[in-house]
């Protein structure tokens, strides 16, 4: 007997339910609503979300600030038909109250083997079996990156415990394989390895898609968190699909199975020219006030504080990163001041909106203060460095580890109050040639300030270091509301020279 199943799968949506990207006006092919008219439903379809839909977008960001709003990516995943969803780390950015309602409000049920309930020890989002109309038996198991235990502020999952998503899903296909004709494990994590070569891309256990594929039989293995697009293939046995961010595409599997055989093909869906009519009309008022929002005037600047291509940016620097910069040193009143972008940071306008902030600075990240020795600073100076590398001609690039398998430019960091010197062609430890504050040579044994985003400070980006330094101030602000005060404070901001450092590549 044939027994067809078909998904269609979204992730990483991060909020992007219009076809903006919210940094101007202009519409784009991209958004949820534009995506859904393109599902089609029935007794033998399954409409699937693989997590990080709460946060990331000026809408998110905007509902959380005003609740009476409820949650619109609800009302527009239980209009399209969702079945299942798994949860993502940003999901949590906004603490597990505020996702509870989020998931109360949802027709969708959440699998997610690996979040416990801390008091009791147990799954709050088991795996699931779902009989469809032609009476295919499909098991359905979610699973995060247990990454959330190193990024995310303790408050935020206080009553939580995220373990091993590896253990969580071998233990769940166990249970679930033998009563399934199918089984799928939607995985809010990417690829360790190259999905083609193999070649091992991390040693960290934030992903591990290759690892599942590997040494488990999943028969479809759905993917995110790298925002990468990986159309559909067979990895050790096991189909892989994922799309990239904001809704920019989704995935259309078709799964066919006759006897004990099973063939699944898949294509990447496109946004549609014309967006959901229905929801778009009953959104339209709340995106109306988002947009208002962006547009509410903060304050001006002397000047332009744009930002430029990244490469330009690392190597020279920025009007942007020096104002931000400023911002955390006068919150913080440290000495050193950790500013790192997001791969999407347009910068200010001498007019500044809060559109322009939210674009430049779109993360949940609070500051936070650490005590560190100077020869902590040159070891996250030097690991910084990691960023560039050298071509045949010895002409500077980007590291290719920090754009694929994910790109990666907020792990890129400049730092605000000192004077140094990377130099490129020397050995890796040893690239820190030249490192002052207030023009003394900075010893190892020298104590400073240092304020970061609370993600670098837990060691985000692989700087372990900072795991290491003591916490002077834990912050209560996030830095989108200081850089709104600071810009707020004076009639005319004058954007400081606070960067002095120099790239050395010169191999002479």
């Amino acid at each position: 007997m044939k027994q067809q199943l078909k998904i269609y799968y979204t992730s990483d949506v991060h909020g992007y339910l219009f076809p903006t990207n919210y940094a101007d006006t202009q519409e784009k092919d991209m958004g949820l609503l534009k995506c859904i008219p393109n599902f089609k439903k029935d007794e033998n379809t399954l409409i699937i979300d693989g997590g990080d839909m709460l946060q990331g977008s000026a809408l998110a960001t905007y509902c959380q600030d005003h609740p009476e709003e409820g949650f619109p990516q609800a009302k527009v995943l239980n209009h399209a038909g969702y079945d299942f969803v798994t949860l993502g780390n940003h999901d949590v950015n906004y603490g597990t109250s505020y996702l509870s309602k989020y998931l109360e409000s949802l027709d969708a049920a959440c699998v997610c083997e690996n979040l416990l309930d801390k008091s009791s020890n147990t799954k709050k989002f088991p795996w699931i079996i779902k009989t469809l109309g032609n009476g295919l038996k499909v098991g359905i198991v979610g699973i995060v990156t247990d990454y959330i235990n190193v990024w995310e502020k303790a408050e935020n999952i206080k009553d939580i415990m995220i373990t091993n998503p590896f253990i969580a899903a071998k233990k769940a296909l166990d249970e679930v394989k033998p009563q399934v004709d199918l089984t799928i494990c939607i995985y809010h994590g990417g690829f360790e390895r190259d999905v083609r070569s193999g070649k091992l891309l991390s040693k960290t256990s934030e992903n591990i898609g290759y690892k599942i594929c590997e040494e488990l039989d999943f028969d479809l293995l759905l993917t995110g968190h790298q925002h990468l697009l990986i159309e559909g293939q067979l990895l050790h046995g096991t189909y892989i699909v994922q799309p990239s961010s904001n809704a920019l595409n989704y995935f259309e599997i078709d799964i066919e199975k006759v006897q004990n055989n099973i063939e699944i093909t898949s294509t990447v869906g496109k946004p549609t020219s014309t967006p959901d009519t229905e929801l778009t009309s009953q959104l339209r008022p709340l995106e109306m006030n988002v947009q208002n929002w962006l547009d509410q005037a903060i304050g001006t600047l002397n000047s332009d504080a744009l930002a430029e291509e990244k490469l330009e940016m690392a190597l020279n620097g920025s009007p942007v990163v020096a104002l931000i910069g400023e911002v955390q040193l006068q919150a913080s009143k440290a000495q050193i001041a950790v500013v790192s972008l997001a791969n999407t940071s347009p910068g200010f306008h001498k007019n500044v909106t809060m559109r322009d902030v939210i674009a430049t600075y779109p993360y949940t990240n609070q500051l936070i203060t650490l005590k560190i020795t100077g020869a902590q600073l040159r070891q996250v100076i030097d690991k910084n460095a990691d960023y560039f590398s050298l071509d045949e001609q010895n002409k500077v690039i980007i590291s290719p580890s920090y754009l694929y398998p994910k790109v990666e430019h907020y792990h890129f960091d400049f730092f605000v109050g000192l004077d140094y010197t990377i130099d490129l062609c020397a050995k890796v430890s040893k690239r820190v040639t030249r490192l002052l504050y207030n023009n003394k040579i900075v010893q190892d044994t020298d104590e400073f300030t240092i304020a970061l985003s609370d993600y670098r400070a837990s060691g985000g980006g692989g700087f372990k270091t900072y795991q290491e330094c003591p916490v002077i101030d834990e912050g209560a602000k996030e830095i989108v509301e200081l850089i709104v005060e600071y810009i707020q404070s004076n009639e005319e901001i004058k954007i400081p020279n606070n960067l002095n450092y120099t790239i050395d590549h010169s191999c002479v």
